[in-house]
Formats: structure tokens, C-alpha cells, sequence
């Protein structure tokens, strides 16, 4: 069974920047593909950003693009999100998940990952 504890959410003015940590524990997190996903009040919860573990491809909501950055560092079992110029639609609990993945594959639907964190609140004022 994964573990996964999200950090790092507040409240920041529109055009500043988060970064974001989510600690996984209880699996071989080297083979697992990771994602980010958050929901606003009152819809439904959307893809933001994923990344393999071979070699590490990222794969990014148009939303998003250009001004996030999903990374991870196995060796702390550990998967970021770098957000930078935030906008006030950018509200949202953010939610860290994860599916074993033997192929490396990147997962952009809710469906497709099986462990999620409990969520952190990002709020970004204008």
C-alpha cells in the first residue's frame, strides 16, 4: 500500500509562485508514474501534470504549460510541483497520485492511478 502526503499549498498573490512536495512511502516509488491533479469548489477534478520514471517525461495540462514544472528525486521518494506565475484560477486543492507503471507509461485520467493524498489547498489572490 502507497502512502501519499502532499505539502507546500498557502496563499500567494497572483504572479507569485508555490512549490509543492508530495512524500510517497510503502512502495518502489522508482516504478511508479506520479501526477498532480486539483479541484476547484464545485467541479470536477482536473489533470495538471505527470511524470514517468524512465527517463522521467513530463506531461502537462495546456492549462499549466509553461508555467509549471512536475519533477521528482527517488532517492527522497519524493515528486514536486514548481508553480510559478500563478493565477487566481489556479485555486484549488491540489492532489499528488500514483500508479505503478512497468512501462514507464505517462497517465493523464483520474481513473488511471490507483493512490492519492489526502490534498493541499492553493489559493492564489489577485
Amino acid at each position: 500500500q502507497v502512502q501519499l502526503v502532499e505539502s507546500g499549498g498557502g496563499l500567494v498573490q497572483a504572479g507569485g509562485s508555490l512549490r509543492l512536495s508530495c512524500a510517497a512511502s510503502g512502495g518502489t516509488f522508482s516504478r511508479y508514474t506520479m501526477g498532480w491533479f486539483r479541484q476547484a469548489p464545485g467541479k470536477e477534478r482536473e489533470f495538471v501534470a505527470a511524470i514517468s520514471w524512465s527517463p522521467g517525461s513530463t506531461y502537462y495540462a495546456d492549462s499549466v504549460k509553461g508555467r509549471f514544472t512536475i519533477s521528482r528525486d527517488n532517492a527522497k521518494n519524493t515528486v514536486y510541483l514548481q508553480m510559478n506565475s500563478l493565477k487566481p484560477e489556479d485555486t484549488a486543492v491540489y492532489y499528488c497520485a500514483a500508479r505503478r507503471s512497468d512501462s514507464g507509461l505517462i497517465y493523464t485520467r483520474k481513473y488511471e492511478y490507483d493512490y492519492w493524498g489526502q490534498g493541499t489547498q492553493v489559493a492564489v489572490s489577485s
